[in-house]
């Protein structure tokens, strides 16, 4: 995005509060030399008796001179913004406009400028939005996929249990796409939440049976995390207290819970253990999260660039066997979603492998 002077100053709003060479000043000044150039043609006549129509002729060739130089000022700017309005009208949103002038035509410059910051901005956003989407949308299709093709393959019998997660990774495709049917309510691509008081142990028990049916199922299934068949990695759950109670937005948080696990899995070591540890917060119905893996690692210097989108890290072999690195969404969505909560999320100190801590506070930041 510019940060040049379209992003500092307001549409319309003159360099420095003032506009000392505005276009009017200019045109006036234009008129006024024309009379004085035909004023002193003519004393220089009447002194050295030069026939009228000489001075005519040479007051008219001195006027359109001086004309042809203004208009040349004003119409060279109208023509670069004609060309970068084009530009923009065919969705080329990286050409902008001199802002050089110190006129109304400055101003205008401006004013394009910073029409393209906010349609580039909004077409960076229309195009985030579609990858969140295609991501969230892959993992329950992959879950339902991985319990149809148990069933199909007679690993698992069609019991109610098994239909049970099957109609709950079906009932959460139905709600990513419900979201998609309402995002024109969406308010600056801020998404309502849903929140509601829950017990954290048999919520987190079934985030991660079914991150176990996915991982064990997925046999390098293309996923919106990437490929891996790390069916050696184990998952094990701490909650204390075993009551503990949370209140948040269950689907946002799955969300969380989810792209984490993941990722962690994804960086395991073979045989490798992920931990996902519950604990009480420092306000009422608030919770603190960790969720650790025995991998490599992120470097400190890597830590704020973690949750960036499309960020797939920079260690030399971040991936377990058999994983793609993936498209680097999933941790982006990890803070979007604890952003939508008011809560906070960053890499902890840990003495081995990488461990992310996600705090709620139980009561969701008023959003803009």
């Amino acid at each position: 995005m510019s940060d040049g002077p379209a992003a500092r100053r307001g549409p319309g709003e003159p360099w420095g509060g003032v506009r000392p060479f505005s276009i009017k000043t200019k045109l006036g000044a234009l008129v006024v030399i024309a009379v004085l150039i035909t004023t002193g043609l003519s004393m220089i006549a009447v002194r050295t008796q030069t026939e009228l129509r000489f001075i005519t002729v040479f007051s008219m060739i001195a006027t359109l001179l001086i004309t042809q130089f203004v208009a040349h000022s004003l119409t060279s700017p109208l023509d670069e913004m004609n060309t970068v309005a084009r530009s923009i009208s065919q969705g080329d949103y990286t050409r902008r406009v001199s802002e050089s002038r110190r006129d109304e035509l400055g101003d205008l410059a401006g004013t394009i400028n910073l029409m393209a910051d906010e349609l580039e901005a909004q077409d960076q956003q229309r195009k985030e939005l579609v990858a969140n989407v295609s991501h969230e949308l892959r993992t329950p299709i992959a879950g339902l996929r991985a319990v149809l093709e148990n069933v199909v393959d007679g690993i698992a019998e069609a019991d109610p249990e098994t239909m049970r997660t099957a109609l709950k990774q079906t009932e959460r495709l139905g709600r990513l796409v419900e979201t998609l049917l309402d995002l024109s309510r969406l308010d600056n691509g801020v998404v309502p939440l849903r929140m509601r008081r829950f017990e954290v142990w048999p919520y987190l028990s079934g985030v991660l049976k079914e991150a176990n049916m996915v991982v064990s199922a997925r046999g390098g299934m293309a996923s919106g995390s990437g490929s891996h068949t790390r069916t050696d990695v184990h998952l094990h759950l701490d909650v204390s207290p075993p009551e503990l109670t949370a209140r948040a937005d269950p689907e946002r948080i799955h969300q969380v819970v989810a792209n984490l696990i993941d990722n962690a899995i994804k960086h395991s070591p073979p045989h490798g253990r992920v931990t996902v540890r519950a604990r009480r917060g420092p306000r009422e119905d608030s919770l603190a999260l960790e969720i650790l893996d025995e991998g490599p690692g992120i470097p400190r210097s890597d830590w704020h660039r973690v949750f960036e989108r499309f960020n797939r890290g920079a260690v030399s072999r971040p991936h377990g066997p058999g994983s793609d690195g993936g498209t680097g969404l999933g941790l982006a969505i990890a803070r979007w979603a604890v952003d939508l909560h008011g809560g906070q999320i960053g890499v902890a100190e840990s003495d081995r492998g990488c461990r992310i801590l996600v705090t709620l506070p139980g009561q969701p930041s008023v959003q803009s």
